[in-house]
């Protein structure tokens, strides 16, 4: 287990019992972009200073990279930009502006109802119609409910494997019960990891529910850090890749 720094732009500050009313209404749909199978899940949430109102996550079902997004989310429509670089991570996401954003340019553009979403995705010179299928949702910012089955697609990543959490409504609340770790050549689960959902607090602490999962590569390989909510300023327990067993494993 290790504990670190939170950036406390993207931390929930609600440390208290009070955090249990959280941030996360998360919606999971399954779809099409153009001809290619894609996963979709967003979160909406009041804006922050840049303006801000969605974030999420989408992955093409034959590579399983999930895209970073963020956007704006206004009544039943989504205009949403894409992120592919670490530098407009950071800069974006955990740093945050004050800045209002501009999503004039932003690829992603749908309409949302009560089953699903219809839109366009466009670069340049590339259209391609957007069709989704809602089929989970998650939230948390009143009493809990999760309909469906909740994958979170995490936007941590490493060159073969992607990282997704299966949120459940327990008797002790809504946490991450497990993480799959999955094969992106193969698309199969890997591994999966459990935690304790009598302490209900694994993949609670990000204010971007797809931020409880974190990367950093070292010399000893990639390690995944997994978040933890506690009454002070959450925590993390780390897993480091093992090349001998190609399992991820807890770091003493």
């Amino acid at each position: 287990m290790g504990r670190r720094l939170i950036p406390t732009l993207v931390c929930l500050l609600l440390l208290s019992e009070e955090a249990a009313a959280g941030w996360y209404h998360v919606e999971n749909y399954v779809g099409f972009l153009g001809p290619d199978p894609i996963h979709f899940s967003i979160q909406t949430y009041d804006s922050f200073g840049s303006g801000i109102t969605a974030e999420g996550s989408y992955f093409y079902d034959a590579k399983r990279s999930p895209v970073v997004l963020y956007g704006k989310a206004s009544g039943t429509k989504l205009e949403l930009c894409e992120i592919s670089d670490d530098s407009a991570f950071n800069r974006t996401i955990i740093i945050g502006s004050k800045a209002p954003i501009d999503t004039t340019q932003c690829p992603l553009s749908l309409d949302l109802d009560d089953s699903g979403a219809t839109g366009t995705w466009s670069k340049g010179d590339k259209k391609y119609p957007v069709t989704l299928r809602k089929v989970a949702m998650l939230d948390d910012t009143g009493d809990g409910q999760i309909d469906g089955t909740v994958e979170i697609p995490f936007w941590a990543q490493t060159a073969t494997h992607m990282f997704s959490g299966i949120y459940a409504n327990t008797p002790a609340g809504i946490c991450m019960e497990r993480m799959q770790i999955i094969n992106k050549s193969s698309t199969k689960i890997d591994q999966q990891i459990d935690f304790d959902s009598n302490d209900c607090n694994a993949g609670m602490l990000m204010t971007p529910i797809y931020l409880n999962v974190e990367k950093q590569a070292n010399g000893d390989g990639d390690i995944v850090f997994v978040n933890f909510r506690d009454n002070r300023a959450g925590y993390t327990m780390d897993y480091v890749f093992d090349s001998a067993t190609r399992k991820f494993v807890l770091k003493n």
